[in-house]
């Protein structure tokens, strides 16, 4: 893969990048128009793919926020046309690397020193490219290591790339002006942490510990003498990732195995430690020889306050769903309805969370639950397709729901597509009587 020397760091040159890409984007659509004149059968899918083409290459380029925004983006298979999905889920562990000057002379500014300094061996050649950092090989005292470094000005940059892309995420997610802060704010705040080497070092240790008794589930040692705020320094673990994996995996049984490990791993967090793993894409799992599941990314930590998470899974509850009055309660309480909703608006999202968590909410209903079952799939994909076509939400605030459901949902949604993926049957409440 063809490297980079450079990284656009100062605004007006991300800005300039951007204005470049949205001009590309806006001569696909004159060609698109000009095209269905002639030919009124012509459908959108070569636009989606000339535009995904032409957004990913110049979000590559600027690394960063803006990368990790359609790296986010990828894992919404049910909003996002196929084109920008399989486009954008390149960000996820496959862009142009820095290149091997520039790898050198950034480690050196970042620990000072160069790294043939401090390992017995480093290849400056990355193994592995993604949105805020890439991965290079290196050895010490016979230990094969994985070194993640952040890309140059990263940091920086996030607050002006977010402010850049702000005016099409609110766009795209009919998020109005009102209010809208506060969702940014998360993300910002997200993203912000998931540049300091230091906190994932930290909370890496911290849940891998927790989360050592899960059985089929493996994780890297961290070294903390060989990070630093922009470095991270740990094994070398050996497998594919994830996506590689269910592309040739016919195995019904290491399907089962590995998908209970995930969603075991996921429980622990989200109900014991009230925090979890939420940036749940192939490119931070692999599978190793052994058929164990390998975690290897701690970046994307987020907390759950007692306040979000248990009218949350209150709401996982059927008999409360279906009582109008709790039901109505716990809306209020996550931020659903507001004191100054009227009737109409009441009625119009009471109605709209209610089949949204009947459906979502469905694994959790009993014993075991098969997400390799599609038609359960094609309902979530119905049911987003059918709400971002309807007008009356257009016309109403959109801005519902605590921040916390940001990274909540997002977590959700990117643990059922990788169990989709997977094709697993997995035991619900299997983590509880796991011994420790």
């Amino acid at each position: 893969m063809k490297t980079i020397d450079t990284i656009p760091t100062g605004k007006i040159s991300r800005a300039s990048k951007l204005v470049k890409t949205g001009v590309k984007v806006g001569g696909n659509y004159l060609k698109y128009y000009g095209e269905k004149l002639v030919n009124p059968e012509l459908t959108k899918e070569k636009l989606n793919e000339n535009n995904a083409e032409d957004i990913y290459d110049g979000l590559k380029s600027l690394k960063g926020s803006a990368l990790k925004v359609a790296q986010m983006l990828s894992m919404e298979k049910n909003i996002m046309p196929k084109a920008y999905v399989d486009k954008f889920s390149l960000a996820q562990f496959s862009v142009p690397p820095l290149s091997a000057p520039l790898v050198r002379k950034t480690f050196k500014r970042y620990f000072g020193e160069s790294p043939e300094n401090l390992y017995d061996t480093f290849d400056a050649h990355s193994v592995a490219a993604a949105s805020i950092g890439q991965v290079h090989k290196a050895t010490k005292n016979g230990k094969e290591l994985a070194v993640k470094i952040q890309y140059p000005g990263v940091a920086d940059s996030i607050s002006s790339d977010l402010a850049l892309v702000k005016p099409v995420a609110m766009k795209m997610f009919n998020i109005k002006g009102k209010d809208s802060d506060k969702y940014f704010q998360e993300v910002e705040g997200k993203l912000l942490e998931e540049t300091d080497y230091v906190l994932e070092v930290s909370q890496s240790k911290q849940i891998t510990e927790a989360c050592s008794f899960i059985p089929n589930l493996k994780f890297p040692k961290y070294y903390e003498d060989l990070s630093t705020d922009k470095i991270i320094t740990m094994d070398w673990m050996t497998g594919i990732h994830l996506s590689e994996f269910t592309e040739q995996n016919k195995d019904s049984i290491k399907a089962n195995k590995i998908g209970q490990a995930l969603w075991d791993f996921y429980m622990f967090q989200m109900h014991e430690l009230k925090q979890v793993h939420a940036d749940p894409h192939p490119g931070n799992f692999l599978i190793g020889e052994d058929g164990d599941l390998i975690a290897i990314d701690f970046g994307c930590i987020k907390k759950v306050p007692e306040e979000f998470y248990i009218p949350y899974f209150e709401l996982a509850v059927p008999a409360n769903i279906n009582d109008p009055e709790i039901f109505k309660a716990k809306l209020y309480e996550l931020e659903i309805l507001r004191e100054d909703d009227g009737p109409e608006e009441i009625k119009f999202f009471s109605e709209l969370f209610y089949e949204m968590l009947s459906l979502f909410s469905q694994p959790f209903h009993s014993d075991t639950f098969d997400f390799s079952d599609e038609h359960f799939f094609t309902r979530i994909a119905e049911l987003s397709d059918k709400y971002s076509k309807d007008t009356e939400i257009r016309k109403m605030n959109g801005n519902r729901g605590s921040k916390h459901f940001l990274y909540i949902n997002r977590t959700f949604f990117g643990l059922y597509n990788l169990l989709n993926d997977l094709g697993s049957k997995v035991v619900i409440h299997n983590y509880k009587d796991l011994p420790r």
